[in-house]
């Protein structure tokens, strides 16, 4: 038979590695949170930068995007409004 000095050491082993178990467990559950809660940040906030770049894309003068050295002329020659006569007369200007 086993002493009782035996006994005591015995479980009071087994009770350190139930608390060691569940402390060590705790710690590897908040990691992972942390973890998972970056992550949902990080992509929240790549949804706020795209909305944001597209709504900019959106409200920005048409315009700005489309004026160019030869004083905002449509240079697009497949376009219905582009002027052939208006982008010579501009081209001369700038080189005179």
């Amino acid at each position: 038979m086993s002493s009782a000095g035996v006994n005591v050491l015995r479980y009071s082993a087994l009770g350190a590695g139930i608390f060691y178990g569940f402390y060590h467990q705790r710690t590897i559950w908040a990691t992972q949170k942390a973890e998972q809660a970056k992550r949902d940040y990080q992509h929240k906030q790549k949804l706020i930068d795209q909305a944001k770049a597209e709504y900019s894309k959106s409200k920005a003068p048409a315009a700005a995007s489309t004026s160019s050295a030869t004083g905002g002329l449509n240079q697009d020659p497949m376009d219905p409004k582009f002027d052939l006569e208006a982008y010579f007369n501009a081209l001369m200007k700038e080189s005179a």
